[in-house]
């Protein structure tokens, strides 16, 4: 990158987030952290020092999101990391938590991307971190793999909408990263091991691996990329998905 650009990461108080947060630092932008942790944000900008800040967000609450560009003002680069899951069959679960997941996972990104397309100059550039779930589905995973799999479309139809403007507008889909949103997930016995099985490369990710891709694709040798939804999982999209719920029910002793 030439010159100073602005970054606004969101969901950057741990995880994918924070370790693309540190990465476009290290790549020269000014860069704003937010998150609905506004405390995490504010010591993970602490930690960056000077002239990196933080800001609170909730990409559910549209008018938390519109004020925080508004106060960010003129930027160049928005990362949106935010999202969760959970694990339920379609038949037990309750639509309260399906919509919840949907909400940050989809229709927050819906609402980012609103905002961060009204506001990106020409050479701008979106990017929405999806997963592997958005082409790979899993048992017990409907409400997460429901989302990524819209974000997928959203990302191509944002491309395409932003494109004349020279706005740039991609998703990056990791595998398995070890973070703090897949920490339980972890901890249940077999279910790492099930990823590594099933992952080319044989290993797991980290956040780093995906914060090098986000610097790619903000890059001026990524000028010619938009509407991609780039697979980042070590080849696990090659295999079958984990049976998560399974190891989840054995646990249970289900």
């Amino acid at each position: 990158m030439t010159g100073r650009r602005v970054a606004l990461v969101i969901g950057a108080a741990s995880g994918i987030g924070w370790a693309s947060a540190q990465a476009l630092a290290d790549d020269g932008c000014r860069v704003v952290l937010a998150d609905r942790n506004a405390e995490g944000a504010a010591a993970r900008a602490a930690d960056l020092g000077g002239p990196h800040t933080s800001a609170y967000v909730e990409v559910t609450d549209e008018e938390t999101v519109q004020q925080l560009f508004t106060e960010v003002g003129p930027i160049d680069v928005v990362i949106n990391c935010a999202g969760f899951s959970n694990v339920g069959l379609i038949t037990d679960m309750p639509v309260d938590q399906f919509r919840s997941v949907v909400d940050v996972c989809l229709t927050g990104a819906f609402i980012v991307a609103k905002h961060a397309g009204a506001r990106l100059p020409e050479g701008g550039v979106l990017v929405s971190i999806s997963s592997l779930n958005g082409r790979q589905p899993a048992a017990g995973m409907s409400a997460y793999c429901a989302a990524k799999a819209g974000l997928s479309m959203l990302t191509q139809v944002a491309a395409l909408e932003l494109g004349p403007r020279g706005i740039r507008v991609n998703a990056i889909a990791p595998g398995f990263v070890h973070t703090p949103l897949t920490e339980p997930a972890a901890m249940i016995p077999g279910v790492v091991e099930d990823y590594v099985e099933n992952t080319a490369l044989g290993r797991a990710g980290t956040p780093q691996d995906i914060a090098a891709a986000v610097v790619f694709v903000c890059s001026p040798q990524a000028s010619w990329l938009t509407g991609e939804v780039i697979d980042l999982n070590g080849g696990a999209h090659l295999k079958r998905y984990p049976d998560v719920l399974g190891h989840v029910m054995k646990l249970a002793g289900a």
